[in-house]
């Protein structure tokens, strides 16, 4: 059986955000081993381990039984370098949700580079807005308006296939600057310390008003995480920040 690359199934990782039946974390890990895929995080599963997740996975127990369970969605995309979220309802803020097929593409080459989570939330309620402002990018599949219904299993099957399919057509490309440290993208964690520390300084200026914030740091949110900065640029804007809060004092040289 082909398979994607092996560079960029290792850097897809599947996150499923308080899970609420164990048999749906089994139909996830059949659906992401089928494709070729195998890191699974679960962020506070209900019921887990649970026969009932082992059952539903049937022959893909080796993704089951790797799982890795946090408690916190931070935790599970730490170190990764693009996060995106799946949901079914539009939001007012951010840009244009991707498709599946969009975001198949960009993830594939992304993960090259460092790792890229894709988010499912709770199967009743979705993934909350505080999970999703940690999210860069959204997918929305083009479903049936009148019956959208996605089970958890086939929402993973469909987007896999999707990664699937990218990672067999690609054409190689030649990256200018990947292997350059400074010029990778920042981590998920990198970006939440610039935020606080963007969030400090607007506060301390006083363009920040803590009692009337309007949506503020959601906006800036968004206009960065479309931005893409990579780590040269993060250091440069934590710079600025820093001398916005203990403003240096240079001499001045005397003209020649």
């Amino acid at each position: 059986m082909t398979q994607p690359s092996d560079v960029a199934a290792g850097g897809i990782r599947i996150v499923l955000v308080q899970t609420q039946h164990p048999g749906n974390i089994g139909a996830t890990a059949r659906a992401m081993l089928t494709m070729g895929y195998s890191e699974l995080v679960l962020v506070a599963p209900e019921r887990f381990p649970h026969p009932q997740a082992r059952a539903m996975a049937s022959n893909a127990l080796s993704v089951v039984e790797g799982a890795r369970v946090v408690a916190t969605l931070e935790e599970a995309v730490a170190d990764c370098a693009w996060v995106v979220a799946t949901s079914a309802r539009p939001r007012h803020l951010g840009d244009e949700p991707l498709t599946p097929w969009a975001f198949a593409g960009q993830a594939i080459d992304r993960a090259r580079e460092a790792p890229v989570a894709v988010v499912f939330g709770p199967e009743r309620t979705g993934l909350s807005n505080a999970d999703l402002d940690r999210c860069q990018s959204i997918i929305m599949v083009p479903t049936n308006p009148e019956y959208p219904s996605l089970n958890l299993g086939q929402a993973v099957q469909l987007l896999t296939w999707e990664l699937r399919k990218a990672g067999l057509t690609e054409v190689p490309k030649v990256a200018a600057k990947k292997d350059i440290p400074i010029y990778a993208a920042p981590s998920a964690e990198e970006m939440e310390h610039y935020f606080a520390h963007l969030e400090r300084v607007l506060l301390k200026t006083g363009f920040l008003d803590p009692e009337n914030p309007r949506l503020l740091m959601r906006r800036l949110r968004n206009f960065y995480h479309r931005a893409q900065p990579d780590r040269n640029e993060l250091n440069i804007l934590r710079g600025i920040l820093t001398t916005t809060e203990t403003p240096k004092r240079r001499s001045r040289r005397p003209r020649p």
